[in-house]
């Protein structure tokens, strides 16, 4: 089972950069970051909101290993999976496609906010 640090590993590797850079760009000292690999600490909750935005992966997925469930959209009774939507030949351009998802992530954000009061 993968842990937390394993995952942040495996993110660190993907983007082709050191450690020692993922450190500095997200203010981690190099202690916390060996400390997190042997189990004796973990990132706090702020730290990982930070790096799961950093790498533009869900917190479930950071925190649990757990897929990132599918997007849904609900029009008119009808629901639509974004990735099905993504592979479609619908013409719409990467600014599109980049608003709707901004659009999409504000929402999201709102509704939160909402939920906090």
């Amino acid at each position: 089972m993968q842990s937390i640090y394993d995952r942040i590993e495996s993110l660190i590797k993907m983007r082709g950069m050191t450690k020692k850079l993922f450190c500095e760009e997200l203010g981690i000292s190099t202690g916390n970051l060996g400390d997190w690999k042997r189990g004796k600490s973990t990132p706090s909750t702020n730290k990982l909101v930070e790096i799961a935005s950093y790498f533009d992966v869900s917190l479930d997925w950071l925190i649990l290993g757990k897929e990132q469930e599918p997007f849904l959209i609900k029009e008119n009774g009808c629901t639509y999976d974004w990735k099905e939507c993504e592979q479609t030949k619908v013409s719409l351009s990467e600014s599109e496609i980049e608003f709707i998802k901004e659009y999409i992530h504000f929402i999201r954000y709102k509704k939160k906010q909402s939920c906090d009061r």
